[in-house]
């Protein structure tokens, strides 16, 4: 069963790798629905009309720039799951990988207000005086990431002990 769950994970983060830049490609042609996914997910209040091209584009490279930390994070789960699937539990690689996921999670989670706060300041530049924001969102989600990148963080040197002990173990037999 665990083998099974880890390569259904590591495929599923393969069709993330391939299916989140593509997407990523697609909203840099269509422009409306960048337009839309922004604001959808930004759920500030800004006069949206206002919003130049330029500054739509700009959020897309912001947002890409964001969103490459959680991809390299899920390139590395995928080899480490991948590793798992294969009955490759205890290596020094799964424990590396874990680790650099767990560190790039947490990176991301703390950089989060700062590319909300970013993108807030971005499209509304072109608002008049005293009508520019900086809005900062920092809540329950964040927090629960920052624990699974820390439990996960101290799973992966569980993980790099146990790979100690499984060699010390196979220098015995």
């Amino acid at each position: 069963m665990t083998r099974r769950l880890s390569l259904l994970i590591a495929w599923t983060c393969t069709a993330l790798l391939i299916a989140l830049p593509c997407a990523c490609l697609y909203l840099l042609t269509d422009l409306s629905l960048l337009q839309s996914v922004v604001h959808y997910n930004l759920d500030i209040p800004i006069l949206w009309d206002t919003v130049l091209d330029w500054q739509w584009y700009s959020e897309w490279v912001l947002s890409v720039l964001f969103l490459s930390i959680g991809l390299t994070g899920v390139f590395y789960l995928r080899r480490a799951f991948t590793n798992f699937a294969r009955g490759e539990l205890f290596s020094f690689a799964n424990s590396n990988d874990l680790q650099r996921f767990a560190k790039l999670l947490l990176l991301q989670t703390l950089i989060s207000p700062l590319h909300f706060g970013l993108s807030s300041l971005l499209l509304s530049l072109n608002h008049p005086a005293g009508q520019k924001m900086l809005s900062i969102a920092f809540g329950s989600g964040e927090f629960r990431a920052i624990g699974v990148a820390l439990i996960l963080w101290v799973m992966s040197n569980l993980l790099l002990e146990g790979c100690k002990l499984h060699s010390e173990n196979q220098q015995f037999v």
